[in-house]
């Protein structure tokens, strides 16, 4: 496969590195053929069930349901993300899941992955998940992930957000495939912090509050909150 943006931001690519700081996650390799029959919405057949044997290894991993996504894209616009958050049970489900998704057929037709990935499935708490605009290797602004109302925890602990994030990104930016990216993150319930996804700085990923890529990226901004 070509070098492309997937080669860097892609789970399968940075896993190794960062898999202490995020989910714990199993893998399955994808042949071109693979990729075809998710791009042409194939649901059975002696192919499909070769792959799902695999998906389910995969998922035998952990135990209860599982969260099966694409290396650089999950299947959010399916309407059993909205209703199930994305959680499967079988791997026959989690195969359609995938084949149901328009953006990961598009990406599955343009080779733009390699893997399927699977983790286990995570009730996350929407409050708790931000995104962080890392600039030479720095945190400058972090914004609430999830826009459609303020959130009064997140204005109560301000500080403690803002503060963690930094002191995370400072451990870990060494580790980084680039030193301008943009990095998801989830704190648990224990206040650690898990890695979602790495994301290309700039378009096409969404600045959120910042608002605008075109900014002075030498000043902290701080945390972005809805008010």
């Amino acid at each position: 496969m070509t070098d492309s943006p997937k080669s860097i931001y892609g789970i399968s690519s940075w896993y190794s590195t960062l898999a202490d700081h995020t989910f714990p996650t199993t893998f399955v390799k994808l042949k071109d053929s693979d990729l075809e029959l998710i791009a042409k919405e194939t649901k059975d057949g002696s192919e499909v069930d070769a792959l799902t044997a695999r998906i389910k290894k995969a998922q035998s991993a952990f135990s209860g349901a599982t969260f099966v996504f694409a290396d650089t894209l999950a299947p959010t616009d399916t309407q059993r993300f909205a209703d199930k958050k994305g959680a499967v049970h079988s791997a026959q489900s989690a195969w359609n899941n995938l084949v149901m998704s328009e953006k990961i057929k598009l990406a599955a037709s343009r080779r733009e992955f390699e893997f399927i990935c699977v983790r286990p499935f995570r009730n996350m708490t929407y409050p708790r998940e931000f995104r962080l605009f890392i600039h030479d290797g720095e945190l400058k602004l972090m914004s609430q992930m999830h826009l459609e109302r303020p959130y009064q925890r997140l204005l109560l602990r301000r500080e403690f957000w803002w503060t963690a994030a930094k002191e995370f990104v400072d451990e870990i930016s060494w580790l980084l495939p680039q030193k301008n990216i943009v990095m998801d993150i989830y704190f648990t319930s224990k206040d650690e912090i898990l890695i979602i996804d790495l994301n290309k700085w700039g378009e096409p990923t969404k600045p959120l509050l910042a608002g605008t890529w075109n900014m002075d990226w030498s000043y902290p901004f701080g945390l972005k909150l809805m008010e």
